[in-house]
C-alpha cells in the first residue's frame, strides 16, 4: 500500500470524485483494502485522534467510574459538549460525548482521568504503534493541532476497525441521542449524534468527524450491506462539492460496488505493528516452513555464529592481531639496536 495517486482493481471503473487528498475503502471485518488515494500521506487527523482516545479509555477505565468536571474542562477550544466544573459524569456518558458529539471537553476530562494529558498521549501513541499504525503521532488527545500530529488514512482505517471490535465504542457511534448532566444548579440536556449519514444512509453503523483549520475537514464511516462491513477514512477534504460525510457515502457507494463484483483487493491492513513480528533470519537462505517454536531454535542455534562485534566482528579481529604483529616487530628492532650499541661500546 506504499503506492502514490489512486490504488484500485485492474479494469474496474474510477471512483467517484471526492476533494479529499488521500482516502481508503476497507473491508471492516477481513481488513481487506479495496481501493484507496495515497493512503500513507500523512496529514493532520483532527477529531479522527478521538477514536484512538476511546480505545485507550475503554481498555482502562470502568464505565460507571464518576468524573468530576473542572473549569479547565470547560475551558477547551473548539467543539463542546457543555461539560462544567463540579459536574458529575461517567466515564460511558464521557465517551458517548467523546464519539457522538467530538466535545474536546470530554477528551480533556477523559485525559485527565487517565493521569493527565501527556499520560493519555503517551498511552495513545503506544496503542497507535501496537496496531501497526507507524504513520500515526497523536500530539493532542482532541485532534487539536500540536507539533508532529499526524496521521495516515491507512491508520486510521486500522485504529477505527479496532475500535469497532469494542461494543462500547460501536454502541456509541450508532446512538442517536442520550441524556448529559448538568452541573451548578444548571440543568441537563441532550446530546446528539453529530454524523450526517447516521439514519440517511442504508446500513450506517457509525463513524466519527473531525475539522481544524490545519487538518480541514476529516471523516471516517462505516456501513453493511449484504452481510459485507465497509468502512471508509477521508484526510483533508474540502465542503465545495458537499459534506465530507456525503463524499464518504459516495465511495461506500463505489465500495460496495467492488465488492459485490469481487473485485480482487489492493492491499490488506495490518493486524499488528510490522516490529512487533517475527523477522527472517538473514543467514538463512531457503523458505522457512517451520512452526513458531521451530523458527525460536532456530535462532537460538544460529546465535554461535554471530560475532559480539556484529558484522564487522571478524574485520576487528584481523585488525588487532596486525596491529600485535607490528608492536611485536617494533619491540624486536629496538631491542637489537640497543644490543648493537652495547657491542660497539
Amino acid at each position: 500500500m506504499g503506492e502514490c495517486g489512486i490504488v484500485q482493481p485492474e479494469g474496474s471503473k474510477a471512483p467517484p470524485p471526492v476533494t479529499a487528498a488521500t482516502w481508503i475503502i476497507s473491508d471492516l471485518d477481513s481488513g481487506a483494502v479495496l481501493a484507496a488515494k495515497d493512503p500513507h500521506a500523512r496529514e493532520r487527523p483532527a477529531s479522527l485522534i478521538k477514536v484512538l482516545l476511546a480505545i485507550v479509555v475503554i481498555r482502562e477505565l470502568r464505565p460507571e467510574t464518576v468524573v468530576e468536571g473542572t473549569q479547565d474542562d470547560a475551558n477547551q477550544e473548539g467543539t463542546r459538549v457543555g461539560i462544567g466544573p463540579g459536574g458529575q459524569y461517567t466515564v460511558d456518558q464521557l465517551l458517548h460525548a467523546l464519539v457522538m458529539r467530538s466535545g474536546n471537553d470530554a477528551a480533556y476530562a477523559l485525559a485527565r482521568t487517565l493521569g493527565g494529558p501527556a499520560a493519555a498521549l503517551e498511552k495513545m501513541n503506544a496503542l497507535a504503534k501496537e496496531f501497526g499504525a507507524l504513520d500515526t503521532r497523536a500530539a493532542t488527545p482532541s485532534g487539536l493541532d500540536g507539533p508532529g500530529m499526524m496521521t495516515s488514512a491507512y491508520d486510521q482505517s486500522l485504529i477505527f476497525r479496532a475500535a469497532m471490535q469494542h461494543e462500547e465504542f460501536a454502541n456509541a457511534a450508532k446512538t442517536e441521542r442520550i441524556d448529559f448532566p448538568g452541573y451548578a444548579g444548571r440543568e441537563g440536556f441532550q446530546v446528539t449524534n453529530d454524523n450526517r449519514l447516521l439514519g440517511s444512509y442504508e446500513g450506517f453503523l457509525g463513524g466519527k468527524t473531525g475539522f481544524t483549520d490545519d487538518s480541514r475537514h476529516t471523516y471516517v464511516g462505516a456501513a453493511e450491506r449484504d452481510g459485507k462491513r465497509l468502512v471508509v477514512v477521508l484526510l483533508r477534504g474540502e465542503r465545495e462539492q458537499s459534506p465530507l460525510a456525503e463524499q464518504g457515502a459516495s465511495l461506500l457507494d463505489y465500495g460496495f460496488e467492488l465488492a459485490e463484483q469481487g473485485a480482487k483487493p489492493v492491499g490488506e491492513l495490518v493486524t499488528q505493528s510490522p516490529e512487533a513480528q517475527p523477522k527472517p533470519n538473514p543467514n538463512k537462505q531457503t523458505e522457512v516452513t517451520e512452526s513458531v517454536d521451530d523458527r525460536s531454535s532456530t535462532t537460538t542455534e544460529a546465535e554461535p555464529e554471530r560475532s559480539a562485534f556484529g558484522n564487522v566482528g571478524l574485520p576487528l579481529v584481523i585488525l588487532a592481531g596486525v596491529a600485535v604483529l607490528v608492536t611485536l616487530a617494533m619491540w624486536l628492532r629496538r631491542r637489537r639496536a640497543r644490543a648493537a650499541r652495547a657491542a660497539r661500546g
